[in-house]
């Protein structure tokens, strides 16, 4: 495998959580890395998830990394800043942390494959691009589910 083969199956990993999550949650292509033999893929979630609401979040990324056969490798229970880190069958390493500003933040590592080139990725972000920016905003999109205050409010069909 090289590297550019390497960065599309790290979309393929990243693109398949988003879609399990719902209601969906608004996201943002974040940089993508190269080593010296390996790639970092990140997505940067925009929806603004409330400190209700993250352990929903990661309850549902946990269950679905479990269910895909991927070896949970560290879980931070942090209340303002958790994160959860597991590792696929076929050696990527892919983690979702929490952020400041309930920012969520999705990465994959590949492992070292062969060096090549690396195009950006042909996901479709749901959120604005920031190309250009030195920063991605925090989160700025409201979701009547993931905003929510207290955890008893129902979730929204939107």
């Amino acid at each position: 495998m090289n590297m550019q083969a390497a960065a599309e199956r790290s979309d393929e990993i990243l693109d398949s959580v988003l879609l399990e999550i719902r209601p969906e949650l608004r996201w943002t292509h974040g940089p993508t890395t190269v080593g010296s033999c390996d790639v970092s893929r990140r997505r940067v979630v925009m929806t603004d998830i409330s400190a209700a609401r993250r352990g929903n979040l990661l309850g549902v990324v946990d269950r679905f990394w479990r269910k895909s056969g991927y070896r949970m490798t560290v879980i931070n229970n942090d209340a303002e800043f958790p994160a959860i880190y597991a590792r696929t069958r076929d050696g990527f390493g892919v983690r979702l942390r929490i952020g400041g500003k309930g920012q969520a933040f999705f990465q994959v590592d590949t492992p070292c494959v062969r060096e090549s080139e690396v195009a950006d990725s042909t996901s479709r972000a749901t959120a604005p691009l920031y190309d250009g920016v030195e920063f991605i905003p925090r989160p700025n999109i409201h979701s009547d589910f993931w905003s929510a205050g207290a955890p008893g409010v129902a979730a929204s069909r939107s």
